[in-house]
C-alpha cells in the first residue's frame, strides 16, 4: 500500500515540475480547458437561473389557473386565418360561466388595453402597464398591499372611478406623500386611488405590478363598449382545491359551445389555456436551452482535450531521453504512465477551477447589474464542472501516457540523444 502512495506521490511531483518548468505551454493548455469549463458552467448557471425566475413568477398564480379566450397561449394546430375569425369571450359568458360553473372558485374577467399615461397634478408618468379586470381578480392572483386595498364588488359591477397602483407608480406621482385618497387622471377623468401594491421587482413576462395600476373592467367596458377592435378579452378560472382539472376544463368547453350554439361537428371557437401546461412547455424550453448548450460548449472542451493532448505528445517526445533513463534504472511503466495522466489531469483540474471562479465572479457582476435578476450557481453546477475537467485530462492524457509507458529504454535514451 506504502509503495503505491510514494508510486502516486512521486509521479505527482514529477507532473507537477514538468508543468512548472514549461510555464507558457501549461498556460495555452489550461487556457482551451478554462474556456470549455467556463462554457458549459456558464450556460448551466444561465439557463438554471432563468428557470428558477420564471417559476417565481409563476408561483403568485395556481398552476391549475385557466384562461378562456379566442386565442391560445401556447402552440396550436388552428391557422390563423381560422384563429382570427372566432368571437371574443364577452361579458355575458363572463357572467353565465361565474354563475354556472360548479367546480371554479373565482371568475375573473379581464381586457387587455394599451399602456397609458397618469397625472397627478403636474407629475405625469407615460406607457403604464393598465390592467383592467374585475374584483376577482385579487382572489386569483396574489397581490399584497402595502398600503389600502383591491377594490370590492360594488365598485367592480358598478365601474366606479376607483385605481390601484404599483409601488413605482405611487413614488413617481406622489414621492413622500400619502397616495391612498388622492385623485389621478386617467382617460380624461379623475380616479381615486384605494390602494398601493406591495413593490414585487421587474417581471419576466412584461411590466411587473410595480409600475402597473388597475382599475374596474365595467368602466372600460361603460365607455368603450364590448366590440371595441383594440381590446381583447379573457375570462380568467380558478378551480376549487378539491376540483378534478379535466372534468372543470370539459365543463368550460361545454357551456362555451352550448352558449355559442356549436354543432357536434364544429370545432371549438375558443381556447382554454392552463397555467401548469405553460409550466410543462417552459419546462421544455428549458430542457432545449439546456442541450444546445451543452451541445456548443461540448465543442469548446473538445478543443481544450485535444490541446491538453497535444501537450502531452510534445511533452513525451521532449522528455524521451529522461523516460530511457528512469525506466533503466528501475521505473516501472505504471510510474511513467502515471507521470503523464498527472500532469494532463492537473492541466485539466486546473483549468476547471480557473473556469468556475471566472463563473463564480460573473454571476456576482451580473447579480450586482441586475437587481431584480437572481443569478444561480449551484453546487450540482460546480461538480459537474469538476467532474468534466477531471475526465477530460484523464482521456487526453492516457494515450500520449501509455505511449511513454510503454517506450523501450535503450531506443528511448539512442532517440533522445
Amino acid at each position: 500500500m506504502f509503495v503505491y502512495l510514494r508510486l502516486l506521490k512521486e509521479s505527482f511531483a514529477f507532473a507537477f515540475n514538468a508543468l512548472r518548468n514549461n510555464k507558457l505551454r501549461t498556460f495555452l493548455s489550461l487556457l482551451g480547458v478554462t474556456i470549455g469549463i467556463f462554457s458549459i458552467i456558464a450556460v448551466l448557471a444561465a439557463v438554471d437561473s432563468l428557470d428558477k425566475n420564471i417559476k417565481s413568477q409563476l408561483s403568485a398564480l395556481d398552476s391549475n389557473t385557466m384562461y378562456l379566450a379566442r386565442f391560445s397561449f401556447g402552440p396550436t394546430d388552428v391557422p390563423r386565418w381560422k384563429r382570427q375569425q372566432f368571437d371574443k369571450v364577452n361579458f355575458n359568458e363572463y357572467n353565465y360561466l361565474k354563475d354556472n360553473l360548479s367546480g371554479a372558485e373565482h371568475v375573473a374577467y379581464q381586457l387587455f388595453v394599451r399602456p397609458e399615461s397618469v397625472r397627478y397634478e403636474s407629475e405625469v408618468v407615460s406607457n403604464v402597464n393598465t390592467v383592467v379586470v374585475s374584483h376577482q381578480f385579487a382572489d386569483i392572483q396574489t397581490l399584497e398591499f402595502s398600503k389600502g386595498r383591491f377594490y370590492n364588488e360594488s365598485e367592480s359591477n358598478s365601474g366606479k372611478p376607483v385605481i390601484v397602483i404599483g409601488d413605482e407608480i405611487a413614488n413617481s406621482l406622489f414621492g413622500d406623500l400619502e397616495p391612498i385618497g388622492k385623485r389621478i387622471r386617467l382617460y380624461g377623468q379623475k380616479f381615486t386611488v384605494i390602494g398601493v401594491v406591495k413593490k414585487e421587482g421587474s417581471g419576466l413576462f412584461g411590466d411587473s405590478n410595480d409600475v402597473s395600476i388597475f382599475l374596474p373592467a365595467n368602466f372600460v367596458r361603460n365607455r368603450y363598449g364590448d366590440n371595441n377592435r383594440n381590446i381583447n378579452n379573457i375570462v380568467i378560472i380558478k378551480p376549487k382545491p378539491d376540483a378534478d382539472i379535466d372534468e372543470l376544463k370539459a365543463e368550460v368547453t361545454q357551456i362555451m359551445r352550448n352558449r355559442r350554439g356549436l354543432k357536434p361537428n364544429e370545432i371549438n371557437t375558443f381556447f382554454i389555456s392552463v397555467i401548469s401546461g405553460l409550466k410543462d412547455a417552459i419546462d421544455g424550453i428549458i430542457g432545449s436551452m439546456n442541450f444546445i448548450g451543452w451541445m456548443i460548449s461540448l465543442f469548446s472542451l473538445l478543443v481544450g482535450g485535444f490541446g491538453i493532448a497535444n501537450i502531452m505528445f510534445v511533452s513525451v517526445k521532449e522528455r524521451t531521453n529522461l523516460i530511457g533513463i528512469q525506466k533503466s534504472l528501475g521505473a516501472k511503466n505504471r510510474f511513467i504512465l502515471f507521470q503523464f495522466l498527472f500532469e494532463a489531469v492537473i492541466l485539466a483540474i486546473v483549468g476547471g477551477i480557473v473556469g468556475l471562479i471566472m463563473v463564480w465572479l460573473g454571476t456576482l457582476a451580473a447579480d450586482g447589474l441586475t437587481e431584480d435578476f437572481d443569478f444561480v450557481l449551484s453546487p450540482k453546477n460546480m461538480l459537474i464542472g469538476f467532474t468534466i475537467s477531471s475526465i477530460i485530462g484523464l482521456i487526453s492524457g492516457v494515450i500520449p501516457a501509455r505511449r511513454a509507458s510503454r517506450l523501450d529504454p535503450v531506443e528511448a535514451i539512442r532517440t533522445g540523444m
